[in-house]
């Protein structure tokens, strides 16, 4: 194990406390969110679930019988409305005609398993998948986002043009297989991406400046 990643890991924990991610109330308001914040801010997507939660939608039953037309007008504050109802609409298919719409029922398969059968629908790509393995089901994956690789190709980790099973295998190779340390990592590494890693970064004021951090 590289003990370089729990030095990151206890740096941004101490410099930015636990983030509480993700935010939601059940399984499938973490699901639905993974979904919506394709592309998009969480506060616009915070806005969407307020909107079906208004309207008492936010239960598989419920989205699975509107229509998508509806579904879009609901979730128009996270952007890509239309294309984000198709892909949430591809979901619950995929969920009432594969297990009966029992999400207790799809938490029990298998991580691989069950991280096949979410890339199989349509709209729902590795990272969504990753994200409602951890955070909805409690899967030991490793959650890659475009931070993820901003800030750990920018400090020589991998190349900037590494794939996603590289990079995520980078981390599941060099971590403890922890749910929690998997869910809080990610987290602070979207902190450290929209607060210091940016397109520009802020280099001086990042908690991870010191090279005493990386490998030489």
């Amino acid at each position: 194990m590289e003990p370089v990643f729990i030095k990151i890991y206890d740096r941004l924990l101490k410099e930015f406390g636990p983030q509480g991610w993700w935010p939601g109330e059940s399984i499938f308001e973490i699901i639905i969110g993974a979904i919506l914040t394709q592309n998009t801010a969480w506060g616009n997507v915070e806005k969407a679930i307020n909107n079906l939660k208004q309207h008492n939608l936010l239960t598989p039953p419920e989205l699975h019988q509107i229509s998508e037309k509806s579904l879009a007008r609901w979730i128009r504050p996270a952007g890509y409305f239309n294309i984000k109802a198709t892909r949430i609409k591809n979901f619950l298919q995929f969920l009432f005609s594969q297990h009966q719409g029992d999400l207790l029922q799809l938490g029990e398969l298998k991580l691989s398993v069950l991280r096949e059968k979410l890339l199989t629908v349509n709209g729902i790509g590795p990272e969504t998948a990753d994200s409602i393995l951890l955070y909805a089901f409690g899967k030991p994956i490793f959650v890659v986002d475009a931070y993820t690789r901003r800030i750990f190709s920018r400090h020589k980790f991998i190349s900037e043009k590494a794939s996603y099973p590289e990079i995520q295998q980078l981390f599941m190779t060099n971590l403890p297989q922890d749910v929690g340390l998997f869910n809080e990592f990610h987290a602070l590494i979207v902190h450290l991406g929209k607060n210091f890693c940016q397109r520009k970064p802020r280099c001086g004021k990042c908690p991870l400046s010191a090279r005493v951090y990386f490998r030489p």
